[in-house]
């Protein structure tokens, strides 16, 4: 490829880059501004006007079709996380930065006896640095639930580096359906949520085998899944301004927690 061809390309790139990402400047303008109807509204037309110019972005105009100013908060979310998800897909992230295997047959350590629950994720970054982060720590199995995207869909398996096919993972519809189930293993199930009140991971007698339940990006955990849960919600200790951590350093930092209270309670396999 010759200096001028790559000059016009990232001009392109660029290009689009810039578009989607003024599209998601719009639309978090108009989240923040939900409770405000009148203004809200004005600004609901003004970014599908500015939408459906975007000719060059077939994705961008099928998503000003949806726009208009009787839509409710859950129809302007179908809008806003496609174009959150374009935005991610755009930008340099970890995924690809090399990634170094351990040899065939040197993995570090056995499986821990614990499971993890995921329920209507909307990320499949998220949810490939989940199975990442669970076969790292080595955890028994993942279980995908609701609308969460699996381990055969592309933009999960660039995230999961691989991991989907050395995790053992299963899909159940409905969340409330797995949590039931694995309680009637004996298996104690654990919501990771920021819920008030609610004991700090390192302070938890952890009873094994247990099972980290997991909820959806922006809305959590329904409270009846947190109330299905017989180990209660659990939550991580914060020091700063913001009250919670992306789903996906949450759980590496519970998975973490846990790998060492197996170890201490002797529950490893031989």
């Amino acid at each position: 490829m010759t200096p001028a061809n790559e000059t016009v390309i990232n001009f392109v790139v660029n290009d689009v880059q810039k578009i989607w990402r003024e599209a998601l400047d719009r639309l978090k303008e108009i989240d923040r501004l939900w409770d405000d109807q009148l203004l809200c509204v004005d600004k609901i037309q003004d970014c599908r006007v500015w939408m459906e110019q975007q000719v060059e972005l077939p994705r961008l105009l099928s998503l000003a079709r949806l726009m208009g100013p009787d839509m409710d908060r859950h129809q302007f979310w179908s809008v806003l996380v496609p174009v959150e998800r374009a935005v991610t897909r755009l930008r340099v992230t970890d995924v690809d930065i090399f990634d170094s295997d351990l040899p065939e047959g040197a993995r570090q350590g056995n499986l821990m006896p614990v499971k993890v629950v995921v329920d209507s994720m909307r990320s499949a970054f998220n949810v490939g640095g989940i199975l990442r982060s669970s076969e790292c720590f080595g955890v028994d199995e993942v279980i995908l639930c609701g609308y969460t995207p699996l381990p055969d869909n592309p933009q999960v398996a660039k995230a999961a580096l691989g991991s989907g096919e050395l995790v053992k993972w299963r899909y159940v519809e409905d969340i409330r359906e797995a949590v039931v189930g694995l309680t009637t293993e004996g298996i104690t199930c654990y919501a990771l949520e920021t819920v008030e009140g609610a004991p700090f991971i390192d302070t938890v007698e952890w009873k094994f085998p247990c099972a980290l339940v997991l909820g959806n990006e922006r809305f959590g955990l329904d409270p009846d899944v947190v109330e299905l849960c017989d180990g209660g919600a659990v939550r991580i200790q914060l020091f700063g301004a913001k009250n919670s951590l992306n789903v996906v350093s949450a759980f590496s930092v519970a998975a973490y927690q846990v790998r060492q209270r197996v170890g201490l309670a002797g529950a490893l396999p031989g």
